[in-house]
């Protein structure tokens, strides 16, 4: 494999871009974006922004790729770019019209590409025309998976004007201000064209020369973690900015992107080539278990429950054939062993180590102490060759929340209230690492900061992390049988330095929070229940997915299950409640704690382990604009679970609020009685 990339002609792209064709302006408003399918060209002043229609903020990869037509995995995708925008409550795109519009770059407002890391998006736009993006600002994941793929991003508005008027573009334009692995990538054209010059040793590598100085948790394993100009894992130390390649422990995908990478690496490097040490790379069979059970007749006469079926046998053939582990489906019932993150979690993943995922919410781990985090297509077929993964060390944002929670609130709610904030929602944080301390987050099991760590990803953070400590420990030998002296060797050092360096601080006070939701459309749209002006009414209430189908969250459902089974109540008659393992360790821990049999008494529907209702390919789905879901998943952007309105609450909240019949705070007391609006 080495050999043949050795001698492979590579060149770098020309240093100026000229683009011929349109623009399309994603508005806030349906009509102009319809008029410009229709054939107009939008006027846009760019000196003064103000006289210009409102841009959509907030377009996740979910709206520019819907899931379910990322089953498509080829040149098929360039007519689904924006399929799934929702404007008001308007679908202005149809299937095709970006292509057929001949536009050769979009422009959109801020946090462009939020949610998942699926490079579908960017690579539909490519297939569509699409040469440049440019937003307020840009997402991490999705920018990299546009570099990645050589698609232009830019946050300069400039350009509009010399795009019209047919002005050559200096490449310059687009690396200045990049570190300087970055600048190669783009000019290169990709990160493929990039490795196989680096392996040629046709590019630079900055070497890491950092001085001593005190440095956070994070930054103590990427410094680890970071080949130095030698090729050799571990430098003394690193600061923000560094940039170059850092080894990975352990490299994971799943059924939604492994395929997509197996025909890149089969395309670029050799159908006959073998990836870097199996040994350390992990599939998973964990997002479409259950989509045959939830996909509208419409859609399967698309033929996209076959490709769907496609997306699996891909994987399990390129697993056998390269000799890597899959965790796939259950042989004696309908199910998955478990999702991604949760095994991970609990099989794999140790402090002081750096994980990769073709997820968004790989950060899940950080829980444990490790630096784990959300890589694209790109990034994960070309760590099956070189073991690696590029890297530019991020600053890091300290959320320290202090004091002792409400016995009714959770992580969950810690999140939503931090999600909540403006550094948050006017994309301050994005890249950072979020790093978790204080009083209260010490006072979380590891599962409950698995939540925080893993909501990261909606933050829009580079990862999540706790400083791993006695819990860490517990969890290692209770969970996995380690031997406690080695689990306690694992951690130390593991902290930050007294004197470490942020980019910012958050202080919250954990008394000062109460039960919270995210209202339809956006994590970041938290309120108190207690504010709510109207009782919410609900017909669907959901409880799974990686962020809360854990052993803990099991105990939080059961809790107000069963205190409403002690009162006489059970879930009301308007709502289904769904409750979905994470794992089939967690399965196995309900079967103990006898949690079965009160979800079944209490009239729950409880479901094998899936990604299912938060990709929109399981039960708890919504199939209607009006229906109203209460949901313990992680995101709830427009059409991520159905075309429903999506609440996002604790376990404690959807419970209570199955129970009662529409959004409530549980409330704990002597009676435990569930507490109305």
């Amino acid at each position: 494999m080495i050999s043949s990339l050795l001698e492979r002609k590579i060149e770098k792209r020309q240093d100026q871009v000229r683009l011929q064709g349109r623009i399309l302006f994603l508005t806030e408003d349906p009509e102009l974006i319809k008029r410009q399918f229709a054939g107009e060209d939008l006027p846009w002043d760019t000196k003064n922004p103000a006289n210009n229609p409102k841009l959509r903020d907030d377009i996740s990869t979910d709206e520019i790729t819907p899931a379910h037509y990322c089953f498509y995995f080829d040149e098929t995708l360039g007519e689904i770019p924006y399929l799934g925008l929702k404007c008001g409550s308007v679908f202005p795109v149809g299937r095709s019209d970006v292509k057929k519009g001949g536009f050769v770059c979009a422009v959109s407002g801020k946090r462009r590409g939020k949610g998942s890391s699926r490079e579908q998006s960017p690579y539909a736009e490519m297939c569509a025309g699409i040469r440049m993006v440019i937003a307020e600002n840009i997402e991490r994941i999705y920018k990299q998976n546009c570099q990645n793929l050589g698609l232009l991003a830019s946050t300069n508005f400039s350009l509009i004007d010399q795009i019209r008027s047919g002005q050559a573009i200096p490449l310059s334009e687009f690396t200045a201000g990049e570190d300087e692995i970055t600048r190669q990538v783009i000019e290169y054209g990709g990160l493929f064209p990039f490795n196989v010059a680096r392996m040629q040793k046709k590019v630079f590598l900055p070497p890491i020369k950092t001085e001593k100085r005190p440095m956070t948790v994070a930054e103590k394993i990427f410094a680890k973690h970071m080949l130095d100009v030698k090729g050799d894992v571990g430098v003394p130390f690193v600061k923000p900015g560094d940039t170059g390649f850092a080894r990975a422990d352990l490299r994971f995908s799943h059924e939604y992107v492994t395929p997509m990478a197996a025909i890149f690496f089969e395309r670029y490097v050799g159908k006959d080539a073998k990836v870097n040490d199996p040994t350390s790379i992990l599939f998973f069979r964990d997002h479409l278990t259950f989509l045959d059970e939830v996909i509208s007749e419409e859609k399967k006469k698309l033929g996209l429950l076959d490709l769907a079926t496609q997306l699996k046998l891909k994987q399990q053939d390129f697993a056998v054939k390269q000799g890597i582990k899959l965790h796939g489906e259950l042989k004696d019932r309908k199910g998955s062993e478990g999702i991604c993150h949760s095994i991970v979690l609990e099989s794999y993943a140790l402090p002081g180590q750096l994980n990769i995922g073709s997820d968004s919410h790989t950060p899940h781990v950080g829980a444990i102490g490790c630096v784990a985090f959300g890589i694209g297509t790109t990034d994960v077929f070309n760590s099956w060759i070189t073991k690696d993964v590029r890297v530019k060390v991020p600053e890091s944002v300290k959320i320290v929340i202090g004091g002792r929670k409400h016995p009714n609130v959770t992580a969950k709610d810690f999140i939503l209230n931090i999600l909540s904030l403006d550094y948050v929602r006017d994309g301050k944080a994005l890249a950072k690492v979020m790093e978790y301390a204080g009083e209260a987050i010490e006072d979380l099991s590891v599962d409950e900061r698995a939540t925080m760590t893993n909501m990261a990803a909606e933050i829009g953070g580079f990862t999540g992390i706790v400083a791993p400590d006695r819990k860490a420990v517990d969890f290692l030998v209770e969970r996995r049988g380690m031997d406690r002296k080695k689990a306690q060797a694992m951690i130390e050092g593991l902290n930050s330095d007294p004197n470490a360096q942020y980019a910012h601080v958050i202080e919250l006070d954990a008394a000062e929070i109460t039960p919270m939701v995210a209202t339809p459309g956006d994590p970041g749209n938290g309120k108190y229940i207690r504010e709510l002006n109207t009782p919410v009414p609900v017909e669907l209430a959901y409880g799974g997915t990686c962020t809360a189908g854990k052993n803990e969250d099991m105990d939080m459902y059961a809790l107000v299950l069963a205190d409403a089974l002690k009162h006489g109540k059970r879930v009301a008659d308007s709502v289904k409640f769904y409750i979905q393992f994470g794992s089939q360790e967690t399965r196995e821990y309900c079967i103990r704690k006898g949690y079965l049999e009160i979800f079944q008494n209490a009239g729950a529907h409880v479901i094998e382990p899936s990604c299912g209702a938060c990709i929109n390919a399981g039960p708890g789905v919504t199939t209607r604009p009006e229906q109203v879901v209460i949901s313990a998943q992680n995101r709830n952007f427009p059409g991520r679970s159905g075309p429903g309105q999506m609440y996002l609450a604790s376990p404690l909240t959807v419970a209570a609020s199955a129970v009662a019949g529409h959004i409530v705070e549980y409330e704990p007391s002597a009676e435990r009685e569930l507490v109305g609006v």
